[in-house]
């Protein structure tokens, strides 16, 4: 339960919620209160009820949720309340958010704006039939959407998720060559690459390249998919190559893999963005006829310093994929942008896109989006994310560049790392990854949320999608530089108590 110590360092409004969280369970003895919120019919004694309800608040009673976590052995803490970028859990622990959840919550927990965006969309009408409707708060998210790719894109769908909009892109490429005069059946394969994640749904699950995401389904996965090298400098880059050299030898494996497949019988190269290969990656699928789809879903929406990360190498997608940064978690959203080749071809010939969704362009969740992109552009916090992400990165290179355990660090904006993230090994000259069963990234991961208080996101199979671990931040937009010292500070502090200070 709460202390009057944790209560009392709060802020106001998070205190206000933790207290109100604490009376709830008090004023009701005889139902339990499972770690879903809702009440059992069940009653108990005084002393079973305090028992069960510290049990649950601890998070250790994962038998007694009616809710199927993730992981059901032991049940994840529960959160209570938060705030900026304070989380408070019901067991009194409160924790500094530096990942924004999944890179979500990209301008913090809470905004009076977007909180009166919703409430008065929803007195005016909280759902509407997409298949038969539209409405003007959909039109305008819309409009501040392709405003901010400089016209460079057409159109954008609106639905719920990041894996539905993969869903949607690989639909829409397929869509495409049906819609051209004449058309093009043959186009049926999409080139991924190895290691890269684009969603948890079949079709993004077969898009991606995870060995150990795709492990239990492989039997279902569609076969239509082929993978090329990732782009991993750390991993792939010879001695004495340049990264000049490196990109070359990836553009020439993906030309390669267009004519092992044959070159009309691709429909879409799916890549999410890493530096330094955009350009050459779009010149491949250009000589070929195939569309470039980029997946932004975590580093799109002003993640990496920019609005979308295609802007800083000049190269506009055939098909775009956002997220995570949209409405900032205040509302399940996502997007598919089309640019005009594609949305030319769709309204020269059926003028129907053969996909929906019963929530697509769901009202209240365009006006969370909508009034999150204009925070985020009125307050220029996108400037912010790239001034304080440059010196995010200089610090994160000075504090453990030289530490024994990390390999590599990298990164753009507030996305340190993108996508292979802060990469642990057990041999730094060798860069042999740590066993499996050390469990090093979770051990970083709660040694920042028990010892330090921040988040650290774990993952594992960094190297080949089974052995190997990282962890990453994404901090909130609006974060500062002296925020930027005290994460840094954290994360170092983190990576020390669970690996010890051991240095070359």
């Amino acid at each position: 339960m709460y202390s009057s110590r944790h209560i009392q360092a709060l802020p106001y409004r998070v205190r206000k919620s933790a207290l109100a969280y604490s009376s709830r369970l008090h004023k009701l003895p005889a139902v339990l209160y499972c770690s879903n919120g809702q009440a059992s019919t069940a009653t108990f004694s005084s002393s079973a009820i305090n028992r069960i309800s510290e049990q649950s608040l601890q998070g250790n009673a994962g038998n007694l949720s009616a809710v199927l976590h993730p992981s059901l052995k032991p049940a994840p803490l529960n959160v209570a309340a938060a705030n900026g970028t304070t989380v408070v859990f019901s067991n009194g622990k409160t924790m500094e958010d530096t990942t924004c959840g999944a890179a979500v919550s990209c301008i913090g927990y809470h905004n009076e704006r977007v909180k009166s965006a919703m409430l008065q969309q929803i007195d005016n009408f909280s759902y509407s039939n997409s298949m038969f409707y539209g409405h003007q708060i959909g039109e305008d998210l819309a409009a501040e959407l392709i405003s901010g790719t400089n016209g460079e894109m057409a159109k954008v769908y609106l639905m719920c998720s990041g894996a539905e909009a993969m869903e949607a892109a690989m639909k829409m490429a397929r869509q495409y060559y049906m819609e051209l005069n004449p058309n093009q059946p043959q186009r049926m394969n999409f080139i991924g690459r190895e290691g890269s994640y684009h969603g948890s749904t079949l079709g993004s699950l077969s898009m991606g390249g995870h060995v150990g995401r795709r492990k239990m389904f492989e039997g279902m996965l569609l076969d239509n998919v082929h993978r090329v090298s990732a782009a991993n400098e750390y991993r792939g880059k010879a001695d004495g190559q340049t990264t000049e050299e490196y990109v070359q030898q990836l553009a020439n494996e993906l030309d390669e893999k267009f004519q092992e497949l044959g070159p009309d019988t691709v429909a879409g190269f799916v890549l999410p963005a890493p530096s330094g290969y955009f350009r050459a990656m779009k010149k491949v699928c250009d000589k070929y006829g195939a569309l470039l789809i980029l997946d932004e879903v975590m580093s799109g929406m002003g993640r990496c310093g920019s609005l979308h990360e295609w802007e800083q190498e000049g190269v506009v997608p055939d098909i775009q994929t956002i997220a995570k940064g949209l409405a900032g978690g205040f509302a399940p959203m996502a997007g598919m942008f089309i640019n005009h080749r594609v949305s030319d071809a769709l309204m020269a010939g059926t003028g129907v896109f053969s996909h929906a969704h019963t929530y697509q362009g769901h009202p209240v969740g365009c006006a969370a989006a909508l009034e999150v992109q204009r925070i985020v552009r009125e307050d220029s916090l996108v400037d912010n994310v790239r001034k304080n992400g440059d010196y995010l990165g200089r610090l994160l290179h000075e504090q453990l560049d030289d530490h024994h355990y990390v390999g590599d660090i990298r990164g753009r904006g507030f996305f340190w790392s993108r996508y292979v993230k802060l990469e642990f090994v057990a041999n730094k000259a060798t860069k042999e990854p740590f066993s499996p069963a050390a469990g090093v990234a979770k051990k970083v991961h709660l040694a920042a949320l028990n010892d330090i208080g921040i988040s650290l996101y774990p993952g594992v199979g960094t190297k080949d999608g089974v052995t190997g671990d990282h962890v990453w931040i994404a901090p909130a937009y609006t974060t500062t530089k002296s925020d930027v010292e005290r994460i840094v500070s954290k994360v170092k502090g983190s990576v020390d108590q669970a690996l010890g200070e051991v240095y070359r």
